[in-house]
């Protein structure tokens, strides 16, 4: 009896592996996964694993919080993963949205407008430094353009005027096309791009509300917008578009080495290159050392230098005689 009971309980916890099968009229149902060799329930959200990336091996962020190096940090009393939340947060209004060379396109050249809406379109961009060089002037032109764009939104005004932002080291291709290679700038951008005007911190001003002033009064019109060869619509704008694409095929690659490697191997090639240009050149040898008194230095007289006679001593003046003596001379004529 013992014997058919074991039987039964063990015919029992396998019935859930058997199926009577499909039959007839139906219907089709998935199929139930099967519990693990464990007995727990399967994952159903498992993430896949991480492709293997050089860039991801050097990431200087991964490596400081791996787990030998976070308890080195904390035996110095250093919160290492509170560091570097703090510096993954973004310095700029996350309100303001980002221009990258991806969205670009959608975001601005194919923008959907009704003709009248596109006629008064404004962009107002702020190309900003990365966050790593936020400081001095570019933190100043960021945060009177935070300002500005929030009393905007303050204001319920400027409704054909869009705010937004360029990361200048992470995006390659806009700022090519526009030919712009210095941070911070702010551009006017008008028909769908094809109308800009450029602005240098010292050519503008932009603090105290004098930006959104700027933008209420259309203080742009006064400037004229860039209008050369290589503009858009320029007879040569090919070549910035030829240019630009490169440069973005190049970056994508870069992007890709962890900055710290690129200041290190830059670094050591400008020391090398200044190596070398200093290396040019004969080098002159050094003069020969004054010695005083005609003595010559140790180890004989340097190769091609002059050989100098030392000067001959002066002769001694002869001591006048003694009173005494000159009369003992005299008495010895009278004898």
């Amino acid at each position: 009896m013992k014997v058919l009971s074991a039987l039964a309980l063990v015919a029992t916890a396998n019935a859930q592996y058997f199926s009577d099968g499909w039959k007839p009229g139906q219907a089709v149902t998935a199929e139930s996964a099967a519990p693990s060799a464990g007995g727990g329930v399967p994952r159903q959200n498992a993430q896949p694993a991480e492709p293997f990336s050089f860039s991801n091996l050097f990431d200087l962020n991964k490596v400081l919080g791996s787990g030998p190096v976070k308890g080195l940090f904390e035996r110095a009393g250093i919160n290492i993963t509170e560091r570097l939340e703090a510096a993954a947060v973004s310095p700029w209004d996350t309100r303001i949205p980002l221009i990258t060379d991806e969205n670009y396109s959608d975001m601005v050249v194919n923008e959907v407008l009704t003709p009248e809406e596109e006629e008064k379109r404004v962009w107002a961009i702020v190309v900003s430094a990365t966050s790593s060089r936020n400081e001095g002037i570019s933190k100043f032109v960021d945060n009177a353009f935070d300002v500005a764009y929030n009393d905007t939104l303050i204001a319920g005004d400027l409704q054909h005027v869009r705010f937004a932002r360029i990361d200048y080291l992470n995006v390659t291709y806009v700022t090519t096309k526009w030919n712009l290679w210095t941070a911070p700038s702010i551009v006017i951008l008008k028909d769908r791009g094809q109308t800009l005007r450029f602005y240098r911190p010292n050519q503008l001003r932009i603090a105290n509300g004098a930006f959104r002033q700027f933008l209420e009064m259309d203080g742009w019109t006064v400037t004229p917008p860039w209008k050369s060869a290589f503009a858009p619509g320029g007879s040569r704008e090919f070549v910035l578009e030829f240019f630009a694409i490169w440069m973005t095929k190049l970056y994508l690659v870069v992007v890709q080495v962890p900055r710290w490697i690129l200041i290190l191997i830059s670094g050591s090639v400008a020391s090398f290159a200044i190596n070398i240009f200093h290396g040019f050149g004969a080098k002159k040898a050094p003069p020969p050392p004054k010695v005083a008194g005609g003595a010559r230095p140790a180890g004989g007289t340097p190769a091609g230098a002059p050989v100098v006679a030392a000067p001959a001593p002066a002769p001694a003046a002869a001591a006048p005689a003694s009173p005494s003596k000159a009369k003992q001379r005299k008495g010895k004529g009278k004898k």
